[in-house]
């Protein structure tokens, strides 16, 4: 089993920030990618930020020059740093990982999609 929990959401004003954290747990043999998803009210999920072991990182044109997304690949940890936050920010925002495991019948490894429960972020005066 592998699990990633979120933490961080709230309430926050116009032009303000918010730091979400998140960190993946169980038997994971390798973390491939780590990211952040949001959905909106009435609307579908959508990539924030995704950040690969290797590779580069990838931010929504809405969010690219307010949000940071950063990695712990010790600690199998991601957080998105969101600053100047706006109304449109606000959303339920999931965490993502992509992990290998190994597999508990045979030899070699599962490549997972992990997805977190989420944590409401919600930007208002």
């Amino acid at each position: 089993q592998v699990h990633v929990v979120e933490s961080g959401g709230g309430l926050v004003q116009p032009g303000g920030s918010l730091r979400l954290s998140c960190a993946a747990s169980g038997t994971i043999f390798s973390i491939n990618v780590m990211g952040w998803f949001r959905q909106a009210p009435g609307k579908e999920r959508e990539l924030v930020a995704t950040m690969p072991t290797h590779g580069s990182t990838d931010y929504a044109d809405s969010v690219k020059g307010r949000f940071t997304i950063s990695r712990d690949n010790a600690k199998n940890t991601v957080t998105l740093q969101m600053n100047s936050l706006k109304p449109e920010d606000t959303a339920v925002y999931y965490c993502y990982a992509r992990v290998l495991v190994p597999r508990a019948l045979s030899s070699g490894y599962s490549d997972l999609e992990v997805w977190g429960q989420g944590t409401l972020v919600t930007v208002s005066s």
